[in-house]
């Protein structure tokens, strides 16, 4: 198991202002929503998927019902059909990485050198701010001693 992250891994780095940290900060929340976005659409193409099977089992079950004409219909023109233009779900999901998500990717980690490369200053400033001095459930490490910030 791997150890738990201490508060002086995210001590501020010489040099580094305020207005760094923020923008720093503001870039990583903004990471943070692309992946958020990155599994809504994962979410989107497995449920495109399966509706897509869904369609195939009613064809078939409509066939054997005696609705030939409309099972055909479901077969040719819905089982299998593209979502966009020439593109499955998969392929969506493969533009988004290799087109956006991969460079934003590499963005915001190119953004951390701006603060020594200290990941989550940003929300470590603001713990530090907002956590009450001595209470228990307000240490600033796991199972630690509760003290000011180095």
């Amino acid at each position: 198991m791997a150890e738990p992250v201490r508060a002086s891994a995210h001590q501020t780095p010489e040099g580094v202002s305020e207005e760094t940290i923020e923008g720093v900060g503001k870039l990583s929340e903004a990471f943070e929503y692309i992946e958020r976005a990155k599994g809504h659409l994962y979410s989107f193409h497995q449920l495109m998927g399966r509706a897509d099977f869904l369609v195939a089992d009613a064809e078939e079950i409509l066939r054997k019902a005696g609705h030939e004409e409309f099972a055909d219909r479901l077969a040719e023109e819905l089982v299998g059909r593209n979502v966009l233009d020439g593109r499955w779900t998969f392929q969506i999901v493969e533009e988004f990485d290799d087109t956006y998500y991969e460079f934003f990717r590499g963005i915001e980690r190119e953004s951390r050198e701006l603060t020594g490369g200290v990941r989550h200053l940003y929300e470590a400033r603001m713990k530090e701010q907002r956590r009450t001095q001595g209470h228990p459930a307000h240490r600033q490490d796991p199972q630690g001693p509760d003290g000011p910030a180095e």
